[in-house]
């Protein structure tokens, strides 16, 4: 076996969106890529502007079973840059859970690859890692936008989920958390269209321009489009750190006037629905990452912060810890995953019912996207606020839900789905 020569340059460049723009232009030509953006939002740790995954040296395509024995083991063979995805039916594996619903887009549980072309825009830089940077840069410089128009057909997008279901099912909800069953649970509902015709790219940069978030991507495994703009990080390993920031507590924005702006950030922080909500996630992100870090390490290095995005204000909290000795990226992802503010309290019943009452299999949404950097660092966001796509069957889905407790008034709820899915339904037109 021939091992391939790799260098790496740094190129100077002048204008950064104009650079992004470029690469974005010449990624699409591969297969599978992976191209992640801040957005240069400074929500800290802040460690990458954009960074990008091109073509395959190997990969790792798994379902659910043994998919996470089976990543350590490709993780150990090389010390490499990874990208890919934890899908959310990864739980099947990590608990006795299974997973019977319709999964119309087709993402496998897990997916890894190694990149030939690692891409970093950092600041004045491009920097390129692969075979020959140097014909990499001249191509990226001499790329020009693909032409095809955004969406190629009218859309007309359905809800998996009538109004009327929706309500019924949050009251039903309720009625499991008067009887003790749960705490809180994370309810998602289906928005799709069967024949939809897009040229993601574009919808991408559309979607880039109104929702800008800082853990957006622009991800594809062959047929299969994953179009991101969350505004949540699951889990980053610094060092011997590892840090979650869950999101739990929306309120509206109201960018033409300010001062009802104002108000409704200064509502969501003293919400008490919205504090008891993101107290139930942090008491559960602590509880899992006890589980692989030191002990007495485990820490909340913020509380209820509020933090603003195009479409809604968020309260974000922020829980660390100092990561055991010969801890695996499996033994992690085992004691963290699914994230709980996807989920819910207690972890494994919610899921039971969100089984239950869903009526789609979830698939790469409310997984993770991110990266393994040589050395071991990750990072990894939730796949919320995104469109799937899959580009042979023409099915398009996205997915909104938010965190019932007994406290959830299910109009509200309703409303809420509709303000987070509120940029994807506009660029879908």
């Amino acid at each position: 076996m021939i091992k391939k020569t790799l260098s790496t340059c740094r190129f100077i460049i002048t204008d950064f969106e104009q650079a992004k723009e470029k690469v974005l232009n010449w990624i699409q030509r591969f297969d599978t890529f992976c191209f992640l953006d801040n957005h240069q939002y400074q929500l800290m740790p802040h460690s990458q502007e954009c960074l990008a995954g091109a073509g395959t040296e190997r990969q790792l395509k798994l379902d659910a079973g043994t998919a996470l024995r089976s990543l350590q083991a490709f993780i150990d063979e090389k010390d490499s840059w990874l990208f890919g995805h934890l899908g959310y039916d990864l739980k099947n594996e990590i608990e006795e859970l299974s997973s019977s619903h319709p999964d119309n887009i087709g993402f496998p549980d897990l997916f890894f690859f190694e990149p030939a072309i690692i891409i970093r825009l950092s600041g004045n830089q491009l920097i390129i890692e692969g075979e020959d940077p140097g014909s990499v840069f001249q191509e990226i410089n001499n790329c020009i936008a693909d032409g095809k128009p955004r969406i190629d057909t009218a859309l007309i997008i359905r809800h998996r989920l009538s109004k009327e279901n929706y309500l019924d099912t949050i009251r039903e909800l309720r009625q499991h958390i008067l009887r003790g069953d749960c705490y809180e649970i994370n309810f998602c509902q289906e928005f799709y269209t069967a024949n939809a015709s897009i040229n993601p790219l574009a919808v991408y940069k559309q979607l880039s321009t109104e929702s800008p978030n800082p853990f957006s991507a622009l991800y594809r495994l062959e047929d299969k489009w994953l179009i991101c703009a969350s505004p949540e990080r699951f889990l980053k390993k610094q060092g011997n750190r590892l840090l979650s920031q869950p999101i739990k507590g929306t309120s509206k924005r109201v960018r033409e006037n300010m001062a009802l702006d104002d108000t409704e950030k200064n509502n969501l922080f003293h919400s008490s629905k919205d504090r008891s909500e993101n107290v139930m996630v942090v008491d559960l992100v602590r509880n899992d990452l006890a589980r692989v870090c030191e002990e007495g390490s485990v820490k909340v290095d913020e509380l209820f912060g509020i933090y603003s995005f195009p479409q809604v204000h968020q309260m974000i909290s922020t829980i660390s810890g100092r990561i055991k000795p010969e801890t695996t990226f499996k033994d992690i992802i085992t004691a963290t995953f699914p994230m709980g503010s996807m989920t819910g309290a207690p972890k494994k019943r919610v899921m039971e019912l969100i089984e239950k009452y869903e009526r789609s299999k979830r698939g790469i949404f409310s997984g993770a996207l991110g990266y393994i950097a040589p050395g071991g660092d990750f990072d990894f966001n939730v796949v919320i606020r995104s469109i799937l796509y899959n580009a042979y069957t023409g099915y398009l889905s996205f997915l909104a839900g938010s965190g019932i407790t007994f406290n959830s008034e299910p109009e509200k709820e309703w409303e809420e789905c509709l303000w987070k899915a509120e940029a994807v339904r506009k660029v879908l037109g």
